[in-house]
């Protein structure tokens, strides 16, 4: 009994909040104080909003972190191996709102906090399927605040998903959603230009490096309307990408098993960002 109280002891003093959240606990009224992959992490409310933040043992020299849009805790091993190398991840709720300007908005104002509390000017976005609508349509608006991005079989044009207008599966009850938040109809979002492949000149321009994974056999995102067209305009403007191809793979699994390449790439998007 005695040992296992230690031991309890001992995890909840490794769990203790670090200078990040020392700031945020100032600075926020009400957090919840919990876990994420072994590491403290503080929930907390922005103007209505859930945030998280997850904490380091020791934070990487100048605070870099990892920035996540969508689906907590999916394949975390990427997320964990950053941790593990003394990265913030962070998280602020921008569901339902397929990357819309209100997302941005909300990200703006998280981007403001963050910083704040010390954390590094440039982090690292991080988007999985849908959640590479915010992440590239955040990032476009924001270049010169952003070290690198990853996108997982990601979304590139809500027609394709979840419009299902190309050759994709589509989501229908998705789609009625993301009509509203853009304020389309059925009919005007065959016109809709503002879109993440349309918004990838400041990027390229700002040489924001990008990686993108891609499930080459993806029928509900297929690469043909998304990926491979990032990767095409991407350079075309002149812009830094990499691609790692999966043959035979259909739209999960996401991320890699050995996090290495990703990880590897998001220590160099840091390590190069304009002026270090």
């Amino acid at each position: 009994m005695l040992k296992l109280l230690i031991t309890m002891l001992a995890f909840a003093q490794s769990l203790s909040a670090g200078p990040v959240g020392d700031a945020l606990a100032r600075a926020v009224e009400k957090i919840t104080k919990g876990e994420h992959q072994g590491y403290p992490m503080h929930v907390f409310q922005l103007d209505g909003i859930e945030c998280r933040i997850v904490e380091p043992r020791v934070a990487a020299e100048g605070n870099p972190w990892l920035w996540r849009a969508r689906f907590w805790g999916h394949e975390p091993q990427f997320e964990k191996a950053m941790i593990d190398a003394g990265w913030h991840l962070a998280y602020c709720d921008v569901a339902g709102l397929f990357g819309n300007d209100e997302a941005l908005g909300r990200w703006d104002l998280f981007h403001k906090f963050a910083t704040g509390l010390g954390l590094a000017d440039q982090p690292f976005l991080f988007g999985m399927s849908r959640g590479g609508l915010p992440v590239m349509r955040w990032a476009s608006s924001r270049p010169d605040q952003v070290c690198g991005i990853y996108v997982d079989n990601a979304v590139m044009d809500i027609r394709s998903w979840p419009g299902g207008k190309g050759t994709g599966k589509g989501s229908p009850e998705d789609w009625q959603v993301c009509l509203k938040a853009y304020g389309l109809t059925d009919a005007s979002a065959a016109g809709f230009a503002d879109g993440p492949l349309d918004r990838l000149e400041p990027l390229a321009k700002a040489k924001v490096p990008v990686l993108a994974l891609i499930n080459e056999a993806d029928d509900v995102v297929p690469p043909a309307e998304n990926g491979d067209l990032l990767e095409e305009r991407y350079r075309k403007l002149g812009g830094p990408i990499e691609v790692i191809r999966r043959p035979g793979l259909g739209h999960h699994p996401h991320s890699l098993k050995d996090p290495a390449p990703i990880v590897s790439f998001a220590h160099k998007s840091w390590s190069d960002r304009p002026g270090r």
